[in-house]
């Protein structure tokens, strides 16, 4: 389901809430910010991965909490269900994805690039979610499933590599 064309909030450069929810400024792009959203987790992904997994499993259980709020906080102040500019919750979906990955720029990239696709194809049951499941967390929640995917097919090629 694409995501019809809307203004973006002139908060976004004001407000450090809508700063946030809008990808810390990616959300302006004109076209793909959902893409752009993605490229600008990538830093922040590599200050994460040098946690080991334990705490790096808790941050990103905390994250998923602050983006579901932030994300329904944001939709009900701008009267909007799920801005396609505010691209905050795609940081969690791809920090799903990179769970385990083997370090390097190739699995980075890989992990990229299998997030996009799960999150813009959305096969059952990402599409469900993001039809039925409303809310801040129905838009985190998503991303998270797409993540998931990726995630498995990262750990399936990492095995057979």
């Amino acid at each position: 389901m694409k995501k019809q064309k809307m203004p973006t909030p002139k908060a976004i450069w004001t407000n450090p809430l809508y700063f946030i929810a809008f990808g810390f400024g990616s959300g302006a792009m004109p076209f793909a910010p959902g893409t752009f959203g993605t490229l600008v987790a990538i830093p922040f992904y590599l200050l994460l991965r040098q946690l080991s997994l334990v705490p790096y499993l808790l941050f990103l259980v905390f994250f998923i909490a602050f983006c579901s709020w932030l994300c329904d906080r944001i939709s009900r102040e701008t009267h909007t269900h799920d801005h396609p500019g505010m691209c905050i919750d795609e940081f969690p979906g791809f920090f799903v994805t990179m769970i385990g990955a083997p370090h390097g720029w190739y699995w980075i990239i890989l992990g990229f690039l299998l997030f996009r696709l799960f999150d813009i194809w959305k096969p059952w049951p990402i599409r469900f979610i993001d039809q039925k499941v409303h809310g801040g967390f129905g838009m985190v929640l998503d991303d998270v499933v797409a993540g998931i995917f990726a995630m498995v097919v990262i750990q399936l090629i990492a095995t057979l590599v």
